[in-house]
C-alpha cells in the first residue's frame, strides 16, 4: 500500500481519546439505558475525523483491514429479522487503512480483505454513537490474542490519535455466553460475571496493565468470564494506544457495576 495520511490541519485541537467498549447484541440498539449511555458518551467526545475500531468479531491472521462500501455482516442469528435489515453506509476509510498499514512494524505483514464490511461489533455500538454514519470507519481484525503485542499494535496506532482519529476497541468485559442462564437484558449476574468485574475495574483504577494481561492465571471468575478469550482481547489495542497505558482512564460505562444479560458492561476511556 501506498502511504498517504490524514490531514492533520483538519483534526480536531488535542489528542483523541481511545475507548473499550462493550458492543452488546444488536438488541442493545433498542435498549433504552445502554443505547443512551453510548449516544452520552459520544456527545462529551471531539467528532474524530475517522474511526478505526477493533471488534471481538474479527479473529485474523495476519492482520487484515476491512474494505469500504460494502455491506454489512450480520454475523449473528436467533434474533428479529429486523435486525438483517439494518445499514450503516459510512465514507471510504481508503486513506485510513493506508496509513494504518504504513505504521505497522516491518514484522507485521497487513492484508486487505477487499470485500469484508463492518461486523455487528462494530457496527451495533458506532450506529448509536455515530448515527449520521458520516465519519469514515476501518475496522482491524485482531491477528492474535497475546496482550503483549496487541499492546505494542496499539503503541503503533497511537500517533493517530493526533489527527483526530478515535481508536476503539469492541469487545465485551465478560462474555460466559455458554454459561448464561437468563437472557433478558436485566437478568441477575453470574457470580462469575461479578466477579470478573470487580477485579477489572480495580486493576483499571490503579492502571494495572500487566495484572489485566495476567487475567487468565489471577483473575477471579475464570474461565467462566471468558471461555474464549476475543471479546477481552481488543482492551489491550486500546491500551497500547493510550498516551501512558499505566495512567488510569476514566471508566465511563459500569464503574458502578453495570450488567447486561449479566455481562459487564464496564468500559473504559484513555487519554
Amino acid at each position: 500500500m501506498t502511504s498517504q495520511t490524514i490531514d492533520p490541519q483538519t483534526a480536531p485541537e488535542g489528542r483523541m481519546p481511545a475507548l473499550f467498549i462493550g458492543h452488546g447484541a444488536p438488541p442493545l440498539l433498542d435498549d433504552p439505558v445502554w443505547s443512551a449511555q453510548l449516544k452520552a458518551w459520544a456527545r462529551d467526545l471531539p467528532r474524530p475525523k475517522a474511526i478505526l475500531i477493533v471488534s471481538a468479531h474479527w479473529e485474523s491472521a495476519p492482520l487484515t483491514l476491512s474494505a469500504s462500501n460494502v455491506p454489512l455482516i450480520y454475523d449473528f442469528g436467533g434474533f428479529d429479522p429486523k435486525y438483517f435489515r439494518e445499514q450503516y453506509a459510512t465514507p471510504d476509510a481508503s486513506v485510513l487503512a493506508y496509513q494504518v498499514a504504513a505504521m505497522m512494524a516491518d514484522n507485521e505483514t497487513v492484508h486487505q480483505h477487499r470485500s469484508r464490511g463492518l461486523d455487528h461489533g462494530a457496527w451495533v455500538p458506532l450506529k448509536l454513537m455515530y448515527p449520521e454514519a458520516d465519519i469514515p470507519v476501518l475496522q482491524m481484525s485482531l491477528p492474535t490474542h497475546d496482550p503483549e503485542r496487541l499492546l505494542k499494535i496499539g503503541e503503533r496506532l497511537r500517533p493517530l490519535r493526533d489527527e483526530g482519529v478515535l481508536i476503539v476497541g469492541s469487545g465485551f468485559l465478560t462474555h460466559g455466553l455458554p454459561f448464561l442462564r437468563d437472557f433478558r437484558i436485566e437478568a441477575k449476574a453470574p457470580g462469575w460475571s461479578k466477579e470478573f468485574d470487580s477485579w477489572a475495574g480495580e486493576a483499571m483504577a490503579q492502571g494495572d496493565v500487566d495484572e489485566l494481561a495476567r487475567f487468565k492465571d489471577v483473575a477471579p471468575g475464570m474461565p467462566y468470564a471468558h471461555p474464549t478469550v476475543e471479546h477481552y482481547s481488543p482492551l489491550f489495542v486500546t491500551l497500547g494506544a493510550a498516551s501512558d497505558a499505566g495512567t488510569p482512564g476514566d471508566q465511563v460505562i459500569g464503574s458502578t457495576g453495570e450488567f447486561w444479560m449479566g455481562l459487564s458492561k464496564r468500559s473504559l476511556q484513555v487519554a
